[in-house]
C-alpha cells in the first residue's frame, strides 16, 4: 500500500481543507527517495515542521481519527455519537461536518476515499477507483452517499440492496464489508492493518508490535537492536512476556577492577534502561513491520529523547534501497531542525505547519513555498539556517519575559 494524498478540512485547528501530498514534484535532488510505481513518482518520507501548538500533530490526530472511524464503524450503536472535533474558532464551521479524504495506492489500483461526519451522522461518503495503466485521469465513481441518498455505480455490484441497511452513523463501505464485499473487505483490511500511526511521547502501549517481532521475526529484531548500539548486548522477552505482559530484559557486561568482563548483569527495559531506549524498544515493531512489509508508518514527534543521529539514521533506513526493499513510507512531525541539514530530505519531503491570525493551520511544503521575489526555494539553500531565521515561517514568536520578576519586590526582600 501507498500513500498518495491526505486531505483534512474543519478538524481540530484545520478549518479549511489542507492537503499532505506524497507525489514527487518534478525536481531532480536525491531520486533514491522517490518510489515509482506505474504512472507515480511517491516519495518514500515526509517531515513536518513548526511552531508549538501549530498543527503537526493535529494532522496526525485527522488521519488517526479517519482510519479509527473506519474501523469502529461497524460497533456502534445507532444512537452512538462520532465524536467529531471541527473547528470551534469559527461561528459556521463549529455547525458543519468535518472532512477527511485519503487516495492510496494498492496492487493495480488508486483509491480515493473519503467521508464527512459531524457527531451524529455521515454527511457525505465516496469511493473511486482508477486502474494504474488507465489512460484516463478520470477516476470511476464506485458509490457516492450524500444525506440519506447513496448512488451505486455497475463497478460495486456489491453494494446494491445495502443502502437501506446503512445506519445514519455508519458508513457504508462499513456495511459492505459486513456483508462479504470482496473491495470493501480488502479496502477495510487495508485500513485496519496497512497503515500504523504511533506517537513518539506516549509509545509505550506500541511495544506489543515489538514483542511480536521478537517472537516470530528473533533475527531481524535481534539485528535491528544490535546495530543500534544501544548501550547493551542483548536483548530478550523476559518469562513475563510469554504470559502476555508487556517486558523485555536487557544483558549488560560486569567488569572487574582491571575493566575486564566477568560476567553478565540483566536489567528490567522500563526500570533500568533509558526513556530513549525505551522509545527505541517500542518503536522497534513498527519500524520493522515497515521496513519488511512495505506497511506506511506515521510518527508524532519523532525525534522526542533521541539522539540527532538515531533520528536520522531511522530515515535512512526508510530512504535506502537496501534496508527498505518494500518502499515502506515514513510520515513524521518533529522540531530536529539538524535533519534539515542533513543532506537526506528533498524540498516536496518538508512540510511545514503554521497558524494565521484567526488560529486556522495552513499547512504547505517547501517546493511550493514562494521567495520574495516569487520564485521558487534553490536546492543549494541552507534550509536548516533559512527556517530558523524564519525565512518559510511555520516559526514560534517569543515575547520577550522581562516583566516575569517583580524587582520592587525583589529590593525590598
Amino acid at each position: 500500500m501507498f500513500l498518495l494524498e491526505f486531505t483534512t478540512g474543519n478538524f481540530l485547528s484545520f478549518r479549511e481543507k489542507k492537503t499532505l501530498s506524497m507525489e514527487a514534484a518534478k525536481i531532480k535532488e536525491y531520486p533514491e527517495n522517490v518510489i515509482q510505481t506505474g504512472k507515480y513518482n511517491l516519495l518514500k518520507s515526509a517531515v513536518i515542521y513548526g511552531a508549538n501548538a501549530s498543527g503537526k500533530s493535529n494532522l496526525i490526530k485527522a488521519l488517526k481519527f479517519m482510519l479509527d472511524t473506519i474501523i469502529n464503524s461497524a460497533r456502534l450503536n445507532s444512537t452512538d455519537t462520532l465524536n467529531a472535533k471541527p473547528f470551534l474558532l469559527d461561528e459556521e464551521s463549529s455547525q458543519k461536518p468535518s472532512y477527511f479524504e485519503l487516495l492510496f495506492i494498492d496492487g493495480n489500483n488508486r483509491f480515493r476515499y473519503g467521508f464527512e461526519i459531524d457527531d451524529k451522522r455521515i454527511h457525505s461518503e465516496w469511493l473511486y477507483l482508477l486502474p494504474l495503466e488507465a489512460k484516463s485521469k478520470k477516476d470511476n465513481m464506485l458509490f457516492v452517499r450524500q444525506g440519506n441518498e447513496i448512488i451505486i455505480s455497475e463497478d460495486f455490484n456489491e453494494g446494491k440492496g445495502l443502502e437501506s441497511k446503512t445506519r445514519d452513523n455508519g458508513l457504508f463501505l462499513s456495511v459492505c464489508d459486513q456483508f462479504n464485499g470482496l473491495l470493501s473487505k480488502q479496502l477495510m483490511s487495508l485500513f485496519g492493518a496497512k497503515i500504523k500511526i504511533m506517537s513518539g511521547i506516549d509509545h509505550n502501549a506500541e511495544s506489543s508490535m515489538t514483542s511480536f517481532f521478537m517472537k516470530t521475526f528473533e533475527d531481524i529484531s535481534n539485528k535491528f537492536f544490535q546495530d543500534m548500539q544501544l548501550g547493551f548486548t542483548d536483548i530478550e522477552l523476559a518469562e513475563e512476556e510469554k504470559r502476555n505482559e508487556d517486558k523485555a530484559i536487557t544483558t549488560h557486561n560486569k567488569y572487574n577492577a582491571k575493566e575486564e568482563i566477568i560476567g553478565k548483569v540483566n536489567f528490567k527495559i522500563r526500570e533500568n534502561e533509558s526513556s530513549g531506549t525505551n522509545k527505541i524498544y517500542d518503536m522497534a515493531g513498527y519500524l520493522l513491520l515497515g521496513l519488511n512489509f512495505g506497511v506506511p508508518v506515521i510518527i508524532d514527534e519523532l525525534d522526542a529523547k533521541l539522539h540527532p543521529l538515531l533520528t536520522h539514521k531511522i530515515i535512512e533506513l526508510f530512504h535506502s534501497p537496501e534496508t527498505n526493499p518494500k518502499n515502506a513510507q515514513l510520515i513524521f512531525s518533529t522540531h530536529d531542525t539538524n535533519l534539515l541539514g542533513c543532506n537526506c530530505f528533498r524540498r516536496d519531503q518538508i512540510w511545514f505547519t503554521e497558524k494565521d491570525r484567526t488560529e486556522s493551520t495552513d499547512l504547505y511544503s517547501l517546493v511550493e513555498f514562494k521567495e520574495p521575489d516569487g520564485g521558487k526555494v534553490r536546492n543549494d539553500r541552507s534550509f536548516e539556517k533559512d527556517y530558523i531565521a524564519g525565512r518559510y515561517g511555520a516559526i514560534p514568536f517569543i515575547g520577550n519575559f522581562n516583566n516575569l520578576i517583580n524587582h520592587d519586590h525583589t529590593a525590598k526582600n
